[in-house]
């Protein structure tokens, strides 16, 4: 699919309607779903309808936004008003928000075309899109693997062209792992950065939305349509927001030379050597733009997985707390009484890895451990922020490898949850800290498949964070290659 540029421009001189662009979306959609299973649900009257009310705009002599009339795909874990948001889990497959979330009304208002909701790992719990409760999405480079997850139906329908751009949530990597499997662009911005309001909470503190695009460029685009400060969020930051795409460059840093801390201890034991090897040789090319690379330690980098599948749990037991057959979604049938109602109706509508995570969250909040655990886990928390924050004293973009392999076989990892936790180590670390990253493709592995590379940025500094990955971008050739799908 054209970028969100050409689209606009095909738009305005009226080469193309809105409407013919979203039906090659919706056609492409069907001819696919069938092999990749990227969306839950699929928004065809909506988004014609929406697509109309761009053409009539223009028809009209109205100036319209770039992201009118681009086909949209949004993870099924953000409100969308009359649209069923079920996460993929079988305790909201009836759910159909009354209202609509930040991002959406945000994408709404810029005209922008939605074509689904997509899949999932249940409450974006999961590293491979293998735990939806209603199937299980393909990658497009080879379709016995898993696209990542948990946002991997909209990684997935970026790369294979079933919509322009995509969003997804990030609570651990579950935007960067997916795009770096899929061979897209994925941003998961500092936190704080775009509202929450609407998103169903996994991890609050850990939880963020962001871009999926197959390009540098789009990214930011779409980043600064969901970018803002919205006072239903608490946590929402009140910043102004930059034109990312306006400023970007194919020269690295035209106001000087940038200097990239490469972390050492992402490199060595567990990271596969093709994935190294294109990593470096990655940097290397950032080296001849002009980059200043120096070798930066984060020694408690290593920490951030066991730290993180003690907080993230702990939050998510306290936000699943309310499915309780109660108030919305599914209720079991069959209850004496209230305590059976509450338990029947969480062992049917919750799959095998949520159980998992809200046992081991209320085990380590309970009274008896909770310092021991939870309160150890926020004091290592405080030490990984501490080490990126030492590190940017010296460098001003970090980077690593996103993923320490390729994307894996489907089932190859489900019965072996701490190895498939594994595939977060060089992505959760950010979300403990609350730092912005983005994830671009940096080469192919022996069997075709694509290889990420992650850039770290200082708070609120997605703008720096999009010129590198966009003057990387540029001297490359790996984002115009497009997954073997007909």
């Amino acid at each position: 699919m054209a970028s969100i540029r050409e689209l606009h421009k095909q738009l305005i001189r009226k080469e193309r309607s809105a409407v013919e662009i979203a039906q090659n979306a919706l056609e492409r959609i069907q001819i696919l779903e069938p092999k990749l299973h990227s969306f839950l649900s699929v928004t065809t009257e909506q988004a014609l309808q929406q697509a109309r009310n761009v053409d009539d705009r223009i028809a009209a002599g109205e100036e319209i936004g770039l992201l009118a009339g681009i086909p949209i795909g949004i993870k099924d874990n953000m409100c969308t008003k009359g649209i069923p948001t079920t996460c993929a889990s079988k305790i909201l497959e009836n759910f159909v928000p009354p209202y609509e979330s930040t991002v959406t009304q945000k994408l709404k208002d810029a005209g922008a075309v939605m074509v689904g909701k997509t899949n999932l790992d249940e409450f974006a719990m999961g590293s491979s899109t293998e735990n939806s409760a209603y199937q299980v999405t393909a990658n497009p480079w080879d379709l016995t693997r898993v696209p990542g997850g948990s946002s991997g139906g909209s990684a997935a329908a970026v790369a294979s062209g079933e919509c322009s751009v995509a969003l997804g949530s990030d609570t651990g990597g579950s935007i960067r792992l997916p795009a770096s499997f899929c061979g897209v662009v994925g941003m998961k911005p500092t936190y704080g950065l775009v509202s929450r309001y609407g998103l169903v909470a996994y991890a609050s503190s850990l939880d963020q939305i962001g871009p999926f695009a197959t390009s540098v460029e789009d990214a930011a685009i779409l980043l600064g349509a969901i970018a803002g400060y919205d006072p239903n969020d608490s946590t929402s930051l009140n910043v102004e927001i930059p034109d990312y795409a306006k400023s970007l460059n194919p020269d690295l840093h035209p106001r000087g030379r940038l200097r990239i801390g490469v972390i050492k201890e992402t490199f060595g034991e567990g990271l596969d050597s093709v994935v190294e090897a294109a990593v470096t040789k990655a940097i290397e090319q950032l080296q001849n733009l002009g980059a200043e690379i120096q070798v930066i330690s984060c020694p408690r980098f290593r920490y951030g997985l066991p730290t993180y599948y003690i907080i993230a749990p702990s939050e998510a037991s306290a936000n699943l707390a309310r499915y309780d057959g109660v108030k919305y979604g599914f209720r079991t049938p069959e209850s004496e009484d209230l305590m059976s109602m509450y338990t029947k109706t969480r062992a049917a509508g919750f799959g095998a890895e949520v159980k998992r995570r809200i046992m081991l969250g209320t085990y380590t909040l309970s009274a008896g451990y909770y310092d021991a655990y939870y309160l150890k886990a926020q004091k290592v928390r405080t030490l990984i922020k501490q080490d990126f924050e030492e590190a940017f004293e010296k460098v001003d973009v970090l980077v690593c490898p996103t993923a320490p392999t390729t994307a894996f076989k489907a089932g190859e990892k489900t019965e072996n949850p701490l190895s498939m936790y594994l595939s977060d180590l060089m992505t959760i670390p950010l979300n403990l800290a609350g730092l912005p990253g983005i994830s671009i493709p940096c080469g192919f592995d022996q069997n075709g498949l694509p290889i990420g590379l992650q850039l770290i940025g200082k708070v609120l500094r997605e703008d720096q964070l999009f010129q590198v990955a966009y003057a990387y971008e540029q001297s490359t050739s790996w984002h115009f290659q497009k997954p073997p799908l007909h």
